[in-house]
């Protein structure tokens, strides 16, 4: 098979393994209460500093009136803290509790062993390489956002 059709291949089965993969080893019994999607708006929402909510629609290319409902479901579920800005009242920022904190490492592990995984073996001159690939496969994509 040529080069096209190989990474043509590639590109589509690791979409689909990715979502599927991601959905069976981050949605553990410790986190069989939230998606996927959850996940991923607690990795949006990260371990730093509180966020406001148009900072994290943002991030996930969603509007601010469904994350709404998405975090509504998290902060009930525990996962997630919505507190009111001291400089503006009107703000709401938010923050992951100590399950969020909990649910972000487990996700961030899962990450780290796939990137690991994807780098071994390759000498300092094909990751290099790899990353020009991708990078350029990122600016095609968002030609399309």
């Amino acid at each position: 098979m040529d080069a096209y059709h190989t990474i043509n291949d590639v590109l589509v089965s690791l979409f689909n393994e990715i979502m599927e993969i991601e959905q069976r080893v981050l949605i553990t019994d410790e986190f069989k209460d939230i998606s996927n999607n959850d996940m991923h708006i607690i990795e949006a929402i990260g371990k730093e500093e509180p966020k406001n909510m148009s900072t994290v629609a943002k991030k996930l290319k969603v509007t601010v009136g469904t994350l709404t409902i998405a975090i509504n479901n998290l902060v009930k579920k525990g996962y997630v803290n919505r507190i009111r800005s001291e400089e503006d009242r009107r703000v709401v920022l938010l923050s992951l509790s100590d399950k969020g904190v909990s649910a972000y490492n487990h996700h961030e592990a899962f990450h780290k062993e796939m990137v690991t995984a994807t780098l071994e073996g390759l000498n300092e001159q094909e990751q290099k390489v790899l990353v020009k690939a991708l990078t350029n496969l990122s600016g095609y994509f968002r030609r399309y956002n």
